[in-house]
């Protein structure tokens, strides 16, 4: 085996999963388990965002949309500094750095998901709203019964893109030294220190093949036809 090769052969398992003997997953594992985790608090925070919105008006409104525009318009790197480092100060104790990470992520896209479901709300046709109501139902009913399911089954290819984004935004849990699979390849690097390219080449296709992967699942999503309305 050439010697490039090999030193992916001899590091696989440390890519991939880290030291999970031990109890402590690592590289790629743990860049889908952050995704993961931090996707589903953003999908649960931003739809629960979404729906205060949707039923707010004037000043509650307005603080929401500020909120959500001040978070996406800054870096994500500077959401994960003020979780690592202002939390533990405000609050006391220290935060593990994969919690912030997840925390930081989650909050930083609850944003786009809170802006994807209002959106999605707002394309349904008005009739539908109109004649949930007419047959009884309250705002609230209207909302959770007839628009909002329909809104996220269109919305599925939003959310899986987002959480494509969301496994590359691990990459910069490194910062906070979290071992997910930016860090490992680094640290096999320091390691070796003979094949910097093929390991980082390496750690760009693993990204690459499970974005990839996910993307065609949205294209796939997309060519399905959408259920049809109450229209």
């Amino acid at each position: 085996m050439p010697p490039e090769l090999d030193v992916i052969w001899r590091n696989l398992d440390y890519l991939l999963w880290g030291r999970m003997a031990q109890g402590e997953p690592g590289g790629l594992l743990l860049s889908v388990l952050i995704a993961l985790a931090s996707g589903v608090l953003a999908l649960v925070g931003g739809i629960a965002l979404a729906v205060l919105a949707w039923f707010s008006s004037g000043l509650l409104r307005r603080v929401l949309f500020v909120w959500a525009d001040l978070i996406r318009g800054i870096p994500l790197i500077f959401v994960i500094f003020w979780v690592y480092f202002l939390v533990p100060a405000l609050f006391g104790g220290a935060i593990p750095g994969t919690v912030s990470v997840i925390l930081a992520l989650a909050w930083f896209s609850a944003a786009a998901v809170m802006y994807s479901t209002l959106s999605g709300l707002e394309a349904l046709s008005g009739g539908q709203r109109e004649a949930a109501l007419s047959t009884g139902l309250s705002e609230m009913q209207t909302l959770f019964v007839v628009l909002l399911p329909q809104a996220l089954v269109n919305l599925v290819p939003s959310y899986v893109s987002l959480f494509a984004s969301l496994i590359k935004d691990t990459s910069l849990a490194f910062i906070v030294n979290v071992p997910e699979l930016t860090m490992v390849a680094s640290q096999v690097n320091n390691r070796t220190q003979l094949y910097p390219t093929t390991i980082f080449l390496f750690t760009a296709a693993l990204y690459f093949v499970l974005c990839g992967g996910l993307s065609l699942l949205v294209r796939k999503i997309m060519r399905r036809p959408v259920a049809a309305s109450w229209d």
